[in-house]
């Protein structure tokens, strides 16, 4: 679901993961398995550095399927509670609106084997930049859902 909220757009997408809300929440902390999946398939991560603590920085780096260059970015923990909510600054290393920092906050709820995911990123400037981000999360989510050997119910995917 995407809404529009006073700070700017924002962009909420919703799955139900069928893993174990641990294994999930430790596939985003442990970077050696993020970088595994962490960018969109056309966009796959090389690098990924993780500090992951409230107030730990974290930088990566995506490199293109189609012409080998690279997109940098790098961001803050915010807030870490284990296993069930992690909440970072991510900011692209460029000038201009790419180069806006946001907040994404994601949330982990058990399930019972399965995991109830929302990521909610914001503010976005303009729906074309949020848009892109629609696509590179939800590329980087089937990646990250075979990662943890999971199929998954994407549940809200609407634009308003």
């Amino acid at each position: 679901m995407f809404a529009k909220s006073e700070a700017g757009l924002e962009l909420r997408i919703e799955r139900i993961i069928h893993a174990p809300r641990e294994k999930v929440f430790r596939a985003w902390t442990d970077p050696k398995q993020a970088v595994q999946w962490w960018g969109p398939r056309s966009f796959p991560a090389t690098f990924l550095e993780m500090d992951v603590r409230t107030g730990g920085a974290w930088v990566g780096r995506l490199r293109s399927v189609a012409d080998g260059s690279i997109l940098s970015h790098r961001g803050v923990f915010r807030e870490i509670v284990e296993p069930s909510l992690i909440s970072f600054t991510f900011q692209w290393d460029e000038e201009g609106e790419r180069g806006m920092e946001t907040l994404v906050t994601l949330t982990f709820e058990d399930l019972g084997g399965s995991t109830r995911f929302t990521l909610l990123q914001t503010p976005f400037i303009t729906a074309e930049e949020r848009d892109g981000h629609v696509e590179g999360w939800n590329s980087a989510l089937d990646r990250l859902e075979k990662s943890v050997g999971a199929q998954t119910a994407h549940e809200k995917h609407d634009r308003e």
